[in-house]
């Protein structure tokens, strides 16, 4: 009897599991509805995109030119269900002025999320020690998270204690962070066309 629904386990294709679940986080912190150019992926991505389309993570617009994916809302909310609640809701997140990230917690999955848009410098059994720097902020730049999803992610997830501050992520981290992403907004590439008239 053929099997209607057979699963496509990552090592049976060769994917590398971690890249797998890094990629989903990504998506996780895109915009639901808004078009990605799928030539900005790489390879790997692009397999896994066709995947996730019959899943309905996302949708497949095909076009002359270009193609280009887009997030629906179970995309979008894959980082929620997927972390431990329980953690979510007490917060696990410090951050300091001095752009240093500490994760009290033990998840794997929140190293990778927090991998998304920081340096990890070392894991403990119950903490991760990681820093927001322009390189690694650039590469969430790039994949498509935003500065305010960024800042959101560390103000919902703040540790009890921090978030009874106001704020509980540092101005001066927030306000680096929107310049950063602002740097790389500050000249915008169209296409062009140069029309000469030749008059003999």
């Amino acid at each position: 009897m053929a099997s209607i629904c057979k699963p496509k386990y990552p090592r049976a294709r060769g994917v590398d599991a971690a890249d797998l679940i890094s990629f989903m986080l990504e998506l996780s912190f895109h915009v639901i509805g808004e078009a990605y150019n799928i030539n900005t992926v790489t390879n790997f991505q692009r397999n896994i995109i066709k995947d996730l389309a019959d899943l309905g993570l996302v949708k497949l617009q095909q076009g002359r030119k270009e193609s280009s994916f887009i997030p629906t809302k179970l995309a979008t909310n894959l980082s929620v269900s997927l972390s431990d609640l329980t953690s979510r809701k007490q917060g696990f997140v410090v951050v300091e002025t001095n752009f240093r990230v500490y994760a009290y917690s033990s998840s794997k999955l929140h190293c990778e999320i927090l991998r998304l848009f920081s340096r990890i410098e070392y894991t403990l059994p119950n903490l991760i020690v990681g820093a927001i720097t322009k390189e690694s902020l650039y590469n969430a730049f790039e994949n498509g998270i935003t500065a305010d999803q960024i800042i959101s992610f560390l103000q919902q997830n703040a540790r009890a204690r921090v978030a009874e501050r106001i704020p509980s992520v540092p101005e001066n981290v927030t306000d680096q962070i929107r310049l950063w992403e602002s740097d790389l907004n500050r000249v915008e590439m169209t296409e062009e066309y140069l029309y000469i008239r030749v008059i003999l």
